[in-house]
């Protein structure tokens, strides 16, 4: 995208343009008023004159393409000078015309230009001895004395020209890619605003998908694990009719436990065993509870330095115990369970082993309870591993990094 001309280089075009023509006219207007060329001579000047506004209305305002070429305007130069000097010859006055000469040396192509200043001023030099035809050997001097000091005024205004002809045109250029630069950078700005929308819609969208998957963990870990328990002890008391009321106060005391953490889950708040203790006690106490209802023996152990941990981190590590007592419980048949919370310097590990049947890790998968446990321990930079085979137990294997309560996730 070109720069548009400046208003001072519209203005100097146009100079370029009127000057010439000026200057003509005020050459006639000192002819007319000097009356002193016999009418012959000033027919011939009148005649002259006339294709001379011809010459430049044709070279420089109407005239063909190749006018606008360099080899163009050397050929209007080259017409200017000759009916300049051919005027001056007719009559010394009309070096006001032969003058405007230094004003179209402009438009000659590189070192041509100083063939045009030297042309230039030897055609005005000459109306200070009145005219070629008086320039005998007691002018000659003068003559070339004027003339050289035309080609050195000439010369220096035209060098000083050049160098700020060839300032401009840096400039233009640097306006012109620095106009290419904006068009980019706002074709830039408005395709990333439309990245940014699509990115805002991809972030809700990915938004929706992520709470949809907590929604699910969180009635997963609550509503399902706690029916699980309600199911077992109804079972249990029909086995044991005697003993039905045992069963039922602890079937009632599930499902009030499991409504109170369904409502916090949903809540997206910190299970109710961690509100008051610690994760190793909420562990213990989830685990007590549990073995009480299903009537497996569990053992939980803590190694290490215990200490606060991030809340998600926490929360997962609990989740993931619950989970994986809630699959002994519906598929292990086991007799006994062991929980090792384990604090390392950078990582905290929780090992969960039964003793019960097993199962082949390449065919059966868990369901969903393996795959929320996975979720749960992405979401804080976690990995789950799972050790079984047929007869002989599983061992659920859970490592999160060691972030301390308050640190940045």
């Amino acid at each position: 995208m070109a720069v548009p001309p400046s208003g001072w280089e519209r203005r100097e075009a146009i100079m370029l343009r009127v000057v010439p023509y000026c200057a003509l006219a005020i050459s006639v207007v000192l002819i007319a008023f000097d009356g002193s060329l016999p009418a012959e001579r000033m027919l011939a000047t009148m005649g002259v004159v006339l294709i001379a506004v011809a010459w430049l209305l044709l070279t420089t305002r109407v005239g063909p393409a190749w006018a606008q070429r360099p080899w163009g305007a050397a050929i209007h130069f080259t017409g200017f000078t000759l009916l300049s000097a051919t005027l001056v010859y007719l009559s010394p006055l009309c070096g006001f015309f032969a003058w405007s000469g230094y004003l179209q040396v402009g438009t000659l192509p590189g070192r041509s230009k100083w063939a045009g200043v030297a042309a230039t001023a030897a055609v005005v030099s000459s109306t200070y001895v009145g005219g070629f035809q008086h320039i005998d050997g007691s002018t000659f001097v003068v003559y070339l004395i004027f003339t050289g000091a035309g080609i050195a005024l000439g010369g220096g205004f035209l060098f000083f020209g050049t160098m700020l002809g060839e300032q401009n045109a840096k400039q233009r250029t640097m306006l012109t890619d620095l106009a290419e630069a904006n068009a980019q950078l706002e074709a830039a700005l408005a395709e990333n605003a439309g990245l940014h929308a699509q990115l805002l819609t991809q972030a809700r969208e990915a938004g929706v998908l992520d709470e949809r998957a907590r929604m699910a963990r969180e009635i997963h870990d609550t509503l399902a694990q706690g029916f699980t328990g309600i199911i077992a002890q109804i079972e249990a008391a029909r086995q044991n009719p005697g003993q039905w009321l045992r069963f039922a106060d602890q079937a009632q005391a599930l499902a009030r436990e499991n409504l109170s953490e369904a409502r916090r889950s949903v809540q997206a708040l910190r299970p109710e065993h961690l509100e008051d203790a610690h994760l190793p006690e909420a562990i213990t106490g989830m685990s007590e509870r549990w073995s009480a209802a299903c009537g497996v023996a569990v053992g939980v152990e803590t190694t290490g330095d215990p200490r606060p941990m991030l809340a998600d981190v926490e929360v997962a590590l609990f989740r993931v115990a619950q989970e994986a007592l809630t699959n002994v419980a519906k598929h292990a048949k086991a007799s006994r369970v062991g929980l090792t919370l384990s604090y390392m310097d950078d990582v905290v590990l929780l090992d969960v082993r039964d003793d019960g049947v097993g199962f082949e890790p390449g065919v059966a998968n868990g369901g969903f309870g393996l795959s929320s446990m996975r979720q749960r321990l992405l979401r804080v930079a976690g990995s789950l591993a799972i050790e079984s085979s047929p007869g002989e137990g599983t061992a659920v294997n859970a490592s999160v990094p060691a972030l301390p309560a308050g640190g940045g996730a």
